[in-house]
């Protein structure tokens, strides 16, 4: 299956993060991804003064469930930063690694652990720009 995934950095070694969590995507998934460009934005649903950067990525995964998927992608991010990406409250926080799932094959998922596409795609630029230039660079080959 073909999987979109969208990651992110507002703390600390921001490109570092981004690479080790590329890395053991790659690892994790015994595939090579295709990279966008990184986007540098604000951080959105949440006031904070450190910036993010993006990178959308693409790869082709062999027999895992989107919730496989997800479950192991979570642990990707623990294993980089174990911190919580929400405060007390439930709101968005500063992290040093998100990873996002933005799209699966084009499949439709909405249930309580796992929404494909991404229900955010539409809003957030710094989705959108990474996952349409993958999209171009795929259909370049």
């Amino acid at each position: 299956m073909r999987v979109y995934l969208n990651i992110g950095s507002n703390i600390g070694d921001r490109q570092g993060f981004i690479d080790a969590a590329i890395e053991a995507i790659e690892r994790e998934f015994c595939c090579h991804a295709l990279r966008s460009d990184v986007v540098e934005s604000e951080p959105w649903g949440f006031a904070s003064s450190n910036r993010f950067l993006n990178i959308g990525i693409a790869l082709s995964i062999a027999d895992c469930e989107p919730h496989e998927l997800l479950r192991r992608l979570k642990a990707i991010e623990s294993g980089i930063d174990s911190r919580s990406h929400r405060t007390a409250d439930g709101g968005y926080a500063d992290r040093a690694i998100d990873i996002d799932i933005i799209d699966i094959d084009g499949i439709s998922i909405d249930d309580a652990t796992l929404t494909i596409p991404h229900r955010h795609l539409q809003e957030r630029e710094f989705f959108l720009v990474p996952y349409r230039q993958l999209k171009a660079m795929e259909r370049s080959y």
